[in-house]
């Protein structure tokens, strides 16, 4: 029997809903620049890939399931957040407020065209370890 800590290996895919099926493909294809893996419309969804992770576009509402819109961030690798954001500026995709300063990371926040919510993120300082125990105070 394998221990619970050893039980998950990683994320496979994560799902993102969709109402139009053919926007996705476009924006997450063609805006953002993902490889689109799988395409197949009579089954409702579609992939792309990123370096460690496939992004699963599924009409869920097309396949008998609701439909929620993510409102928590899937937050997407880049090298460069000011860069990237520019670029996707000029492809039309707008931003939700300012790019965001951790102190380790930058941030900027967007929404695919059904409202799902992205984050370009990079990570320019080290992750500092904390303890497992609970959150300082103050």
């Amino acid at each position: 029997m394998r221990s619970s800590l050893t039980l998950i290996g990683g994320v496979d895919f994560v799902s993102i809903p969709t109402h139009d099926l053919d926007a996705a493909v476009e924006f997450y294809g063609s805006t953002l620049g993902l490889e689109n893996s799988v395409h197949i419309p009579e089954r409702h969804y579609a992939e792309f890939e990123t370096a460690n992770v496939t992004l699963s576009v599924m009409d869920f509402e097309a396949s008998g399931l609701e439909h929620h819109t993510n409102p928590n961030a899937i937050a997407l690798h880049v090298d460069d957040v000011a860069d990237a954001r520019a670029t996707l500026q000029e492809r039309g995709v707008g931003f939700l407020g300012d790019t965001i300063d951790t102190g380790v990371c930058h941030m900027a926040l967007f929404t695919d065209p059904d409202g799902n919510v992205l984050m370009l993120h990079h990570r320019y300082a080290p992750r500092v370890p904390r303890s497992s125990g609970p959150p300082p105070v103050g």
